[in-house]
């Protein structure tokens, strides 16, 4: 972990915009909205709203079938699949092999 990942309580991450490309966002590592993906940092240590949070799970609980829907056309996209190769070796550093003697 770098020391401005402790300080800043974020890691960069690539994210498909709303234009379908490929950009760099970050996600929270702590605070209120740990685990999000957001376009700045400083949105990770902003507090969340109630109002939104609860018009979401309740739109989620009603249109799950549809979510699902679109969740799987989004999935067999290339960009998906060009952005999940991108995290990739940031999520999971590659292991040394040891040399055999």
């Amino acid at each position: 972990m770098r020391y401005a990942e402790i300080i800043e309580s974020y890691t960069q991450v690539w994210a498909i915009d709303s234009k379908g490309g490929v950009k760099r966002k970050y996600r929270c590592t702590s605070g209120p909205k740990k685990g999000r993906v957001v376009a700045k940092p400083a949105t990770c240590s902003t507090p969340t709203s109630q109002k939104k949070s609860t018009s979401l799970k309740r739109t989620r609980r009603s249109k799950s079938s549809v979510q699902a829907i679109n969740r799987s056309r989004t999935v067999r996209r290339p960009t998906t699949k060009r952005v999940y190769n991108l995290n990739k070796t940031s999520i999971k550093p590659k292991r040394r092999r040891k040399s055999k003697r």
